[in-house]
């Protein structure tokens, strides 16, 4: 890897999986609250957005106004679930120890919800003290704007055309695509489709990885072959 300065992880249904829990989640508080909408669907159109931009695009869509008080139940109901219930994607351990070069987390989940995520699945050693969440950046504007990315680039001292991002969201392939990355799709948690590799390779991921153990040798052939050659 040696023309890749950084590899950054998306955390939800990239590292730990996350998305299909909190999809049944939010889904079950909109249905109640008068938008039916099944947990598959949600995670299909929504997966990497935080719950309230969801609800901000739910409410332009259907024209419908939902109570802000959603926005902490949804978080509170989340993170318990998560707490008791996430797990780790299978390889993945595998897959960041075999990162020989500088590596962090990027993601549009809080602080307190990711240390609790990534410590219930043994991830944390890998990346304590390089996690970066959209809350907590100087802006705090979450993926697709490209400022979370920009910023673990700056405080890990890396140049931006030389860093990889693995993201499972046509969001997220997006946001770090606007901030001059290359990206690697993953579709091998819950929450996948069909049709979900090719959303992330028309986003602007240069390939799709379905299994981790694929994850070190696409890396290694990627990292020998530049976008601007």
């Amino acid at each position: 890897m040696s023309r890749t300065d950084l590899i950054i992880f998306d955390c939800d249904g990239v590292l730990v999986d996350s998305e299909i829990i909190a999809a049944r989640v939010e889904a079950e508080l909109l249905t109640a609250a008068g938008y039916e909408i099944e947990p598959e669907d949600l995670a299909r159109l929504y997966a990497g957005l935080t719950f309230r931009d969801i609800m901000l695009r739910i409410e332009k869509e259907s024209q419908q106004l939902f109570q802000a008080t959603l926005i902490d139940e949804a978080e509170a109901m989340v993170d318990r679930k998560l707490r008791n219930e996430v797990r780790a994607i299978e390889g993945v351990h595998e897959a960041v120890a075999s990162v020989t070069t500088k590596r962090c987390i990027c993601s549009n989940s809080g602080s307190s919800r990711l240390e609790a995520m990534l410590t219930r699945t043994q991830l944390l050693p890998f990346f304590e003290g390089r996690i970066f969440s959209s809350l907590d950046t100087p802006s705090a504007k979450p993926k697709p704007a490209p400022d979370v990315f920009l910023h673990a680039a700056s405080v890990m001292e890396a140049d931006p055309r030389k860093t990889f991002v693995v993201e499972d969201s046509v969001h997220g392939v997006a946001g770090a695509r606007s901030a001059g990355m290359r990206v690697i799709g993953f579709t091998g948690a819950s929450h996948s489709h069909p049709g979900h590799a090719d959303m992330l390779t028309e986003a602007g991921a240069e390939t799709v990885i379905r299994r981790w153990a694929d994850f070190p040798a696409v890396v290694a052939a990627l990292s020998e072959w530049s976008e601007d050659a």
